[in-house]
């Protein structure tokens, strides 16, 4: 009898015992290929050699001092490393230990700053409405999944969310691209307006949607109009890339495809690669000189912010992603899965919108290609999915209520950035036993 308190009770898992390349290994010794990166994490899979050495090393030099005490090496050189290739002013980076940390940080920095400049009415953050930020109350409230916010409800504070830029669903007939996403670019300066500019404190956003919507990009001239309603307004920028960032989308920073910069900006995932839990926030040299000209003091922290063996791990997975061109590798093989994909799958019935940047790519199933209609919620194809793909030997990413919290579903791929051109056939081979088998009425 396990004492583990797993995600589902009801769930029988497997037990990981090994992770080779691409695949993980039960202790059965089935090979599953790890088509989502776990949640987009594994993006050097799962034995990359030199991460392991130095993690190894680390542990055997310092595997543990309190920041409230002392810095570390490895800490200071991955923040070095991080801002040397960061768009934009960003310039210090706070370590957390994962995602939701990271943009639970960023809320309160941006309280903050704001307190520091004496703009004590600033209180009020905007997001997008199917966004995910989190797990933590403050992200959860961020967040604008409605299926994760509603039992917790009541606990959270108060955020208003606005229209995603989701091009597939949202854009009216005869409407341009373009003038869709000013459109919905647009609804940000409305909002700021109804609740009065002076009490605005930061829009966040991730600059690809991702377990939410599954890899929805916004359209060109989206983010800079709303770079430009932020400016104006003296609203900060939070973009969330703890999911599309480090490479993932091929660019080592998701908004750079979009010609923007943040404020702030969160990363987790693949900065640790899986090797160890590490997020960061990123901010900008404007934000670190409120704090630092005023009370000096973030009023913030964690125990394990800053941790060494993180950070060492950290440091690792970037100097990869640098050195071995994995970045360019992310775009160059995304594309190739994206054609893949459109092969297998462009006329499918059922596959309404081939989507996504990089190596971070969404499928969007519906029941009738026409009208864009979803399957009725009750069928459960997200979940049957996922079954299906598993014991096919493919884990993928399927999620339900891709439109509304509800209603929708789409699977979210998101394989590690050293995958092969024959592995990209393994994901679309066992991707299609998954759907002639919950879909057997369309092989």
């Amino acid at each position: 009898m396990s004492h583990v308190f797993p995600r589902h009770t009801k769930a029988n898992l497997p037990t990981a015992v090994a992770g080779e390349g691409c695949y993980l290994i039960d202790a059965d010794g089935k090979r599953y290929f790890d088509g989502s990166g776990g949640a987009a994490v594994s993006c050097l899979g799962h034995s990359d050699a030199e991460v392991i050495a130095a993690v190894q090393a680390q542990v055997g030099t310092l595997a543990f001092a309190h920041t409230g005490f002392m810095t570390s090496e490895p800490a200071e050189a991955l923040a070095d490393l991080l801002i040397s290739q960061a768009p934009g002013d960003l310039d210090r980076v706070y370590f957390v230990s994962g995602g939701s940390e990271a943009t639970e940080a960023a809320i309160k920095l941006a309280r903050q700053y704001h307190l520091e400049r004496g703009d004590t009415a600033r209180r009020h953050v905007i997001a997008r409405r199917q966004s995910y930020h989190g797990n933590t109350l403050g992200a959860l409230a961020a967040g604008g999944n409605e299926w994760r916010r509603q039992q917790f409800a009541p606990l959270l504070i108060d955020i208003s969310h606005i229209a995603p830029c989701y091009e597939y669903v949202d854009r009216g007939d005869g409407e341009s691209s373009y003038d869709y996403g000013q459109r919905v670019a647009n609804e940000l300066e409305a909002e700021i307006l109804r609740l009065g500019p002076e009490t605005v404190m930061a829009f966040m956003a991730e600059p690809v949607v991702g377990a939410t919507s599954g890899a929805v990009p916004a359209v060109e001239g989206y983010f800079k109009r709303i770079r430009e309603i932020c400016d104006q307004y003296g609203v900060l920028l939070i973009l969330d890339e703890v999911m599309c960032g480090m490479g993932r989308t091929g660019h080592l920073f998701a908004c750079e495809a979009d010609g923007v910069a943040p404020d702030i900006l969160c990363i987790a995932k693949g900065l640790g690669a899986g090797y160890q839990p590490i997020g960061a926030m990123l901010c900008s040299r404007q934000i670190y000189d409120a704090i630092e000209g005023g009370s000096g003091f973030f009023q913030h922290g964690h125990t394990y912010i800053g941790h060494p063996v993180a950070t060492a791990a950290g440091l690792a997975v970037v100097r990869a992603l640098l050195d071995r061109g994995l970045v360019q590798r992310s775009a160059k093989m995304g594309d190739k899965l994206h054609a893949a994909l459109v092969a297998r799958f462009g006329q499918h019935p059922h596959v309404g919108d081939l989507r996504g940047r990089g190596l971070f790519r969404g499928i969007e199933l519906v029941a009738d290609r026409d009208s864009k209609m979803p399957f009725d919620p009750g069928l459960g194809i997200a979940g049957r999915l996922k079954k299906a793909a598993f014991e096919a030997g493919l884990i993928c990413y399927p999620m339900a209520g891709t439109r509304d919290g509800r209603n929708g579903d789409h699977i979210l791929l998101a394989p590690p950035f050293i995958l092969t051109e024959d592995q990209i056939g393994e994901i679309t081979d066992k991707l299609a036993i998954a759907l002639a088998q919950v879909l057997p009425d369309h092989p």
